[in-house]
């Protein structure tokens, strides 16, 4: 008789610990009530009209023939000048080639800010090759009101920096690097400014 008490509790005890699994089990599968909520995608439609490109002149610059100097600018794609000058020419020239790529019916003005454009020096080059690591901030204002219609957002755009030979027929083919680094930024630009905004 006692044994079969012992069996009873036993059987009674599993059956309720069973339960409780499965309650905990079906709330596991049951939506969180702090389950964050979907972010809506609005699809971009603009017309870049104009753009305001900011190099900040605490910016630093190396000129140092290093594999990789530190510094916020190297740039050698143009004759040793005011590099941040030789930047704002590279993004603005970008912008000017991008407009025929955004056409829609909201007229936008693209503020750009510079955070780092790190080059490949003359060493780099001539050797091994590298990347042109492009980082920038991008705000979106509605040409007509001043609006922002979307808040600066960080983009780091890279781009492959042929060296050797390879960098020497890139040259000799007309595309330069200020050719090079110029169309690919007119790329990003139509790429960030097309298709969803979040």
């Amino acid at each position: 008789m006692r044994l079969l008490q012992i069996v009873f509790v036993l059987v009674a005890g599993f059956v309720l610990s069973g339960c409780s699994i499965l309650d905990r089990t079906g709330s596991f599968f049951q939506p969180s009530p702090f389950a964050a909520e979907a972010v809506e995608t609005v699809s971009r439609n603009y017309a870049l009209t104009d753009a305001i490109v900011l190099i900040p002149p605490e910016l630093t610059v190396s000129e140092a023939n290093a594999f990789y100097p530190w510094a916020d600018i190297v740039w050698r794609g143009d004759p040793p000048g005011d590099r941040h000058a030789q930047i704002a020419d590279i993004f603005t020239n970008a912008v000017d080639l991008a407009k025929p790529g955004l056409t829609g019916r909201v007229p936008v003005v693209a503020e750009i800010t510079l955070v780092r454009f790190h080059g490949v020096t003359e060493k780099t080059r001539s050797s091994v090759g590298g990347v042109y690591n492009i980082v920038f901030t991008l705000l979106v204002r509605d040409a007509e009101t001043g609006a922002v219609l979307e808040p600066a957002r960080e983009i780091e755009a890279d781009l492959a920096a042929p060296g050797g030979t390879a960098a020497l027929l890139l040259d000799r083919e007309g595309q330069t690097e200020v050719v090079r680094v110029t169309d690919f930024l007119s790329y990003v630009l139509v790429k960030e400014l097309g298709g969803l905004a979040q």
